[in-house]
């Protein structure tokens, strides 16, 4: 079964083509980031109108780069969300146009079972069940994860994303947009005794989040910084500021996944989303699962942002165990808030 994959939920589009036999036969992958820079962040419209240009030489090129004919695709995936309701209804409406044309069915998938799937296509895989950070810009989740549509909420953030304190935090620092891997690649030189700043929730006797609270940390120290202005502050005091925030995210994160894992018996972490990149935590969940034994999986780096892959993957996924979940039905609907927890084995 070939499934093409359809990926718009926010500022990259996405495109690829799984087959269940073979594997990912391609993929393609254009980032809008440059285009938001320029405002410190994602435009939705321009995030919508890009789309819309993209999208047909990204299916034009996954096609040419794995020898497969339109009319080849057996079923089309699409996210359906959560994310922004333009960029949704944009890829919406092209898979199901491009589906109605070839008269195959279409399956829309939740963006985030995409990202927890997406450790399954490295070469060493994960088994069922597992424990999973869900850990991106708009979301941090802990996930009991004991097969496709069977998810059990654990834990999730009560304010601000990881992803989210990463970008705001960097712009506090004078940082550009995307400031996620700014404010890491600043920290690798940092002194991380120079500033402790607080670890939100670390102690909380549960798997929730907080981090809007260290974000705020973050600006008492650079307001009331001696250089008087983030513009006056010396290369190596943003480094050390960079340090101490990076230190507290990832130390939280690290904690509640061992603590997740402790209290479900479980042996397996999965990492999954635009944050599972970050180098600093990965290297912390590597000597936690190392002094823990326990095993700990990421994504392959090129998956771990937004991308069609998953989006193939997660949709091949659910049609394996339930093949008439496609329908010829080209009505559609997005839902730009999906609680994931509310998906269920089909």
């Amino acid at each position: 079964m070939i499934v093409l994959g359809v990926e718009s939920s926010c500022d990259e589009t996405g495109l690829a083509l799984y087959d269940t036999e073979r594997g990912l036969l391609s993929h393609a992958l254009y980032s809008q980031v440059a285009m938001h820079e320029e405002y410190g962040g994602v435009v939705p419209e321009l995030a919508s109108r890009d789309h819309i240009r993209r999208a047909i030489p990204l299916l034009q090129q996954v096609l040419e780069q794995s020898g497969v004919a339109k009319h080849d695709v057996d079923a089309i995936a699409y996210t359906q969300g959560p994310g922004l309701a333009g960029a949704l209804l944009v890829g919406s409406s092209i898979a199901c146009s491009l589906a109605l044309a070839l008269d195959k069915p279409v399956l829309g998938v939740h963006h985030l079972e995409g990202h927890l799937l997406s450790p399954l296509l490295a070469s060493k895989p994960p088994e069922f069940p597992f424990i999973a950070l869900l850990v991106s810009g708009g979301h941090t989740q802990l996930m009991r994860v004991d097969g496709v549509g069977q998810y059990t909420l654990l834990g999730e953030t009560l304010d601000d994303a990881a992803g989210e304190a990463f970008d705001k935090s960097a712009k506090l620092l004078g940082l550009g947009y995307p400031g996620g891997p700014a404010i890491s690649r600043l920290a690798d030189c940092g002194d991380p005794l120079a500033y402790k700043l607080p670890r939100p929730m670390m102690h909380s006797k549960d798997f929730n989040f907080s981090f809007s609270g260290l974000k705020t940390a973050v600006l008492t120290v650079v307001k009331n910084h001696p250089a008087q202005g983030v513009a006056n502050i010396c290369e190596q005091d943003k480094a050390n500021i960079a340090r101490g925030f990076v230190d507290a995210i990832v130390e939280v994160l690290t904690a509640k996944c061992v603590s997740a894992l402790k209290h479900t018996g479980l042996k397996r972490l999965v990492i999954a989303g635009g944050v599972g990149a970050n180098a600093q935590l990965r290297a912390a969940l590597n000597a936690a699962a190392a002094k823990k034994r326990f095993q700990v999986f990421y994504p392959e780096l090129e998956f771990c942002t937004d991308n069609g892959a998953m989006i193939a993957f997660a949709g091949a996924m659910r049609l394996q165990i339930n093949p008439a979940a496609a329908k010829k039905d080209y009505s559609f609907n997005v839902r730009p808030r999906w609680p994931l927890d509310e998906l269920k084995v089909i």
